[in-house]
């Protein structure tokens, strides 16, 4: 029997897509390049500083200057957190229901809680989750199971007895490992090469009001 619903946050829960993509065009507009057009960003949204700057300048963690540029992409993010970023539709209605009937949710996410947390308060929902576990609260990020090991511990569940809802493949993977049922948010992300239906589980979804059927 499922006991709590937790979640991933960028392209699972909300659409940042559009406040990382402004800070990225920002340094880009900065070094005398075109902005890139969000249908271009949003694919590698829930990568993160590392995903982004590959996308955006072909730069990867080691090469001279990424953690300059990684510092001064993140402080761009910082200044424009939630302008443009919000819930996806239908995400609202589907934590309502969770409420309605008892079941608990938390949120457990590779972002670090500089930007998670304060993101909670202005999408109005640091009082609504029973968790939060973010990247840098952990060793060792998702794929690794870590974080999802102590949200369930957090909110008292058993794996077992948690859905991981998530929009990329490493959320199907620290799923897995963990002992949780992944579900994937076809309506996400999805930035990895190959399709969700591939990523190891047979439940996806295409609006977030389709969960509710898992349960």
């Amino acid at each position: 029997m499922i006991k709590a619903v937790l979640f991933d946050f960028d392209g699972t829960l909300a659409d940042t897509a559009p406040d990382l993509g402004h800070a990225l065009n920002r340094q880009r507009i900065m070094r005398g390049l075109p902005e890139l057009p969000i249908e271009q960003i949003r694919p590698v949204a829930s990568a993160g500083s590392r995903g982004l700057l590959a996308l955006g300048f072909n730069i990867k963690p080691g090469d001279q200057g990424y953690e300059q540029m990684r510092d001064e992409f993140l402080d761009f993010y910082a200044q424009r957190l939630c302008h443009d970023t919000q819930l996806f539709q239908g995400v609202s209605e589907l934590l309502e229901q969770l409420k309605l009937r008892g079941l608990p949710w938390g949120i457990v996410t590779n972002k670090p809680a500089r930007f998670t947390r304060p993101l909670l308060q202005l999408l109005g929902l640091e009082q609504q989750t029973a968790c939060v576990v973010c990247g840098d609260e952990v060793n060792h990020t998702k794929p690794h199971p870590e974080s999802l090991l102590k949200a369930s511990h957090q909110i008292n569940n058993l794996p077992q007895e948690c859905i991981y809802l998530g929009d990329d493949m490493r959320d199907v993977q620290a799923s897995l490992a963990a002992g949780m049922l992944p579900i994937v948010a076809r309506y996400g992300y999805l930035g990895n090469s190959e399709p969700p239906e591939k990523w190891g589980t047979k439940h996806l979804i295409d609006h977030p009001h389709e969960l509710l059927r898992y349960l």
